[in-house]
């Protein structure tokens, strides 16, 4: 009986295993599979075709302008510049990217998450304030304020934000373990989907007068 107990445990362990490397981009299996828009002569791998290898150039491979600042001149007052498969195509099946986030003063990278990828962050210019919140039932903030050169990470799938608390612009990047993390901005998600929610369901749900859901749908 204990043997077929244990074994059971095993397959247990095995399948939650495999469903958590599930979650994540698989490992390549072959040196380099730049991604093509079209299939013409290409291997479907991990959502882009891959191109010719005898046709891979060291541009596939290259990304030109992070140095240059976002427009931040917008209602969050930040910009986020992505460097993910589609700016760099030879990052297909490698799962990683990098993006730039430029901050204005005051300026914020709003509540999100990214489904695919863990986030790590690192302050180049400025003060942030940062955050993320972890699943329910806690819901516990574990929240740092960064200074120049001081590393953060965002896990994977939890909502985050970053504030630009201080009086100059500020920059960061940071590298996500995924060709293309994905982005989900909780407030645009809830209050700007296409079609919208019901104004109801959402004055319930957020406890909320429904005017100021209606008016929040019509902002996002």
């Amino acid at each position: 009986m204990k043997k077929g107990v244990s074994f059971l445990v095993a397959v247990a362990l095995m399948a939650l295993a495999s469903s958590l490397v599930a979650a994540f981009d698989p490992s390549p299996l072959q040196d380099t599979c730049v991604a093509i828009p079209e299939p013409k002569n290409a291997v479907f791998v991990n959502g882009k075709f891959c191109k010719n290898p005898n046709l891979t150039v060291a541009e596939d491979f290259f990304f030109q302008g992070l140095n240059i600042p976002g427009n931040t001149a917008n209602r969050v007052g930040s910009n986020v510049t992505t460097v993910n498969v589609d700016a760099i195509p030879g990052l297909n099946t490698l799962g990683i990217s990098l993006v730039r986030i430029d901050y204005a003063p005051y300026g914020q990278n709003p509540p999100h998450t990214h489904p695919r990828a863990t986030e790590i962050l690192t302050v180049l210019e400025g003060t942030l304030l940062v955050g993320f919140v972890t699943s329910n039932p806690q819901n516990r903030l574990f929240s740092k304020v960064l200074n120049k050169g001081d590393v953060f990470v965002f896990p994977i799938g939890l909502i985050h934000f970053q504030f630009n608390i201080g009086h100059t612009n500020a920059v960061a990047i940071a590298g996500l373990n995924s060709q293309n993390p994905g982005v989900i901005t909780i407030a645009d998600a809830v209050f700007g989907s296409n079609p919208p929610i019901n104004p109801d369901f959402l004055a319930r749900a957020f406890q909320l007068d429904k005017k100021v859901v209606e008016y929040l749908q019509a902002v996002f």
